[in-house]
């Protein structure tokens, strides 16, 4: 981490102040003086080098310096952090200069690759950037977020890490990438995805390390208060032991579109997806946690259905196409039609003249926006006109947002579903200047340098739960991506006007 201060007019006094801490807090660090090398300090397994071009002092655990600059005066930092020796120090004054526009050279050109010429280029633009900045670059997993335990409610405990890549973001990260042109980063995501989940292929876990492991254990930082006197601080997710079926869907949604934009599978691939399509003709009818990761006993979500039948039909297609060329296509077909007609049957409520949330159930969610995205329903039929009315009525949160879904003591609303509607809006469940307006509106709400949280305070627009969020930024990328096609005349993704026409024909 380097870090330039330049005085360009006048007179300016900076106060430097560094104070690391280890394991959350409960150990002590140890600074000591290394000559020409600066400041050293271990923890773990790896050394940390803090280096000045201006004096430090030295306190326990603590260096801090004061400093005077005029203008034409500069000053440098750089902290360094290695596991292996001889660890490289970065050099300070032009060395420092010169990296630093080197690096904004680099995502400069790095950005111009964006293929987007729709509204609101600024925001897509930032809002990949934001996906890129949350990428491991060694093995291309994205993160949902790089923070742990910042509340969805202040003072409340809806409080999780989310410091670990979650499979249920796969579909829409991949069609986000592909859509701006980042081809070679949506192609390391499913990758990484793949490599990741090798261990207990036909089955996925639902939530994984950068490094492809199973998420830490969840535990409570007791001795910590949160952010805001909110309680408990949680490190690791207890999601990684949840069972969720729609992540299937989710990988295999992937794993189509990816195929759409390069038109084959190697022979290694192409029998992982055919394994996990058998495993979900053999588990679709059962409960689970779904999309919103309740802890509570499992249910039969109609989200994780639609997922399902969605993972049976990417497959459907693919082998049609001559892409899986050993795909059981009679026994994918035959499952996902049983799923159809059962999701038609159950997840409809006459009474509420809706889909719902779970089968036979009597609630909704702002999930069931996506049944036309992955296209299961046509955005414009009678059902799916019917629910969006419906979801609007209920889950509305203020003049533009939604609640993910009717809860006690409200969250903040969460910020994809909002984007969720402008999807289905683009997709033809209104108008193409319905969607626009709707999607100007929502970026009011960024903060000044267009991030979003996972929620949005929808009383006084502040930024809810951990930050910045990929799930909000993808979001955001696909509504845009929708609006455009929509601007063009364009179809939508392939797999969804054949999926959405098999649907209704069966």
């Amino acid at each position: 981490i380097i870090r330039h201060l330049h005085c360009t007019q006048g007179e300016v006094q900076f106060d430097f102040y560094f104070h690391p801490r280890a394991n959350y807090g409960v150990s002590d660090v140890r600074l000591r003086r290394v000559g020409a090398l600066g400041v050293r300090f271990d923890v773990g397994p790896g050394a940390y080098w803090l280096r000045s071009s201006v004096p430090l002092d030295l306190h326990p655990g603590i260096a801090s310096a004061t400093l005077r600059l005029t203008q034409g005066d500069h000053a440098e930092f750089s902290l360094t952090y290695g596991e292996e020796s001889p660890q490289v120090l970065p050099p300070l004054g032009v060395w420092t200069h010169q990296r630093i526009s080197e690096s904004i050279d680099w995502w400069k050109l790095w950005s111009s690759r964006a293929k987007y010429d729709g509204p609101q280029r600024e925001a897509v633009l930032r809002s990949a950037l934001t996906l890129k900045l949350l990428t491991y670059a060694p093995s291309g997993a994205i993160i949902a977020a790089p923070t742990a335990s910042l509340p969805e409610r202040i003072g409340g405990d809806l409080n999780w890490d989310y410091r670990f890549c979650w499979l249920r973001d796969a579909s829409l990260t991949v069609r986000a990438l592909l859509g701006l042109g980042y081809n070679e980063e949506a192609e390391s995501f499913l990758s990484w995805l793949l490599h990741a989940t090798r261990l207990t292929q036909p089955e996925l876990r639902i939530v994984y390390s950068v490094f492809g492991g199973n998420a830490m254990k969840e535990y409570e930082l007791e001795r910590l208060t949160g952010y805001r006197r909110s309680r408990p601080v949680r490190i690791g997710n207890a999601a990684r032991d949840q069972v969720q079926l729609d992540v299937y869907g989710e990988v295999l949604d992937a794993a189509a579109q990816i195929a759409y934009s390069d038109g084959a599978f190697d022979r290694g691939t192409q029998k992982v997806l055919v394994d996990i399509g058998k495993h979900v003709a053999s588990h679709w009818d059962q409960p689970d946690q779904g999309i919103w990761e309740p802890r509570e006993h499992p249910e039969n979500h109609t989200h994780s259905r639609v997922l399902c039948w969605t993972a049976l039909d990417r497959l459907v297609t693919l082998a049609k196409r001559g892409l899986l060329p050993k795909a059981p296509l009679d026994d994918f077909k035959r499952e996902r039609d049983c799923i159809a007609a059962q999701v038609k049957e159950k997840a409809w409520n006459p009474l509420l003249n809706s889909y719902v949330s779970t089968l036979g159930g009597k609630e909704l969610d702002a999930s069931l926006l996506l049944l036309s995205y992955y296209g299961f329903e046509a955005a414009d039929s009678d059902r799916m006109r019917a629910t969006y009315s419906a979801i609007r009525q209920q889950l509305r949160a203020g003049k533009n947002l939604l609640y993910r879904y009717i809860n006690g003591p409200h969250e903040g609303s969460f910020g994809i579903c909002s984007f969720w509607e402008v999807e289905y809006l683009a997709l033809g469940g209104g108008s193409l200047e319905e969607a626009i307006g709707l999607f100007e509106e929502l970026l009011r709400y960024r903060n000044d340098v267009g991030l979003f949280a996972e929620e949005i305070d929808p009383r006084s627009g502040a930024a809810l739960g951990n930050f910045p969020q990929a799930f909000t930024h993808v979001g955001l990328i696909s509504a845009a991506l929708s609006i455009t096609e929509k601007m063009r005349g364009a179809k939508p993704l392939p797999h969804r006007e054949e999926s959405s026409e098999e649907n209704k024909a069966a």
